[in-house]
């Protein structure tokens, strides 16, 4: 199935993996939310759950391995072009994870990996539903790093 005008919505998943207060973003090289910072994540493969996905595109990415520590809610990407007709149409499972090893590394989907307070980044260029996801991803692994 095409991403670019699709001819229906595709699947996908991301995951904000905290560690030590900080929260993991990487900046995009390509898509819909290029140059800006996000979490990581990407589509769903067939036969994989959505935690699944959120786990391997953490390691595809970056090179870090977490743990689910909950799932935090979705997100709707729908971008219109000039003449109204769907462009871009993702359902993200957002997760909210601990972190397990690994510091971050850049590679071809990501130009720049950044550890950053989740409730102030500065003047980071960060995609659109960031701000309203990360106060409730810190909550869901503040109550799971608290019940280990």
């Amino acid at each position: 199935m095409s991403r670019l005008y699709p001819n229906q919505p595709i699947a996908a998943a991301s995951i904000a993996v905290f560690r030590a207060g900080r929260v993991l973003l990487a900046r995009r090289t390509s898509g819909p939310a290029k140059a800006l910072y996000s979490l990581p994540g990407g589509v769903v493969e067939i036969g994989e759950t959505l935690a699944e996905a959120a786990l391997r595109e953490l390691r595809e990415e970056t090179g870090v391995i977490a743990r689910i520590a909950g799932f935090n809610t979705h997100v709707e990407i729908i971008e219109r072009d000039e003449e109204a007709r769907v462009r871009h149409h993702f359902i993200i499972a957002s997760f909210a994870g601990l972190w397990i090893a690994g510091d971050g590394e850049t590679g071809p989907e990501a130009s720049e990996i950044v550890w950053v307070d989740p409730f102030a980044f500065g003047t980071l260029p960060v995609t659109a539903n960031l701000t309203d996801l990360l106060p409730r991803a810190y909550a869901l692994v503040q109550r799971a790093g608290a019940a280990k």
